[in-house]
């Protein structure tokens, strides 16, 4: 007697497959949370933010990286934080030469619950900690529109 397919084995398998990527997919929200991370090449970097009255105070791990390895960009309530460097390595002894490369990059965008003052951001950085001051902007009031007759 010939097996009969059980229709519902490839709809099972379909199943399996969605959930795993839904999990996945789930862990990497889980570890991101609201503050979004970019896919980089190294990894990524940890960002404390504090939100004063009137800017957010953020604290960027950058170990390893230099002022000048530092991109930061902002739009109205979006931060872009890139860091890239590449190090090289020579050593030399007798005739045997060995030299190693390392290239290290990271990419982080943060987005804000407010806007920023643009023309006010700071940053300055010290031992592979870069301290972002972010100023908001004021919010802005609704202004009533008074409608008139036609």
């Amino acid at each position: 007697m010939a097996s009969r397919n059980d229709p519902f084995a490839e709809i099972e398998r379909m199943f399996d497959r969605m959930s795993r990527q839904f999990e996945e997919a789930s862990r990497m929200w889980d570890s991101d949370g609201l503050v979004g991370r970019l896919p980089s090449g190294s990894g990524s970097m940890a960002v404390d933010i504090i939100d004063e009255d009137d800017t957010f105070e953020m604290t960027v791990d950058l170990p390893g990286f230099e002022r000048e390895d530092v991109d930061i960009r902002v739009t109205d309530s979006t931060l872009h934080i890139e860091a890239d460097r590449e190090q090289a390595h020579e050593e030399s002894e007798k005739d045997y030469i060995r030299s190693e490369r390392h290239h290290a990059a990271v990419k982080r965008m943060v987005q804000l619950p407010d806007e920023i003052d643009q023309d006010g951001v700071e940053a300055h950085m010290k031992n592979g900690v870069l301290s972002i001051t972010l100023p908001k902007t004021e919010r802005k009031h609704a202004r009533k529109i008074e409608v008139k007759s036609a």
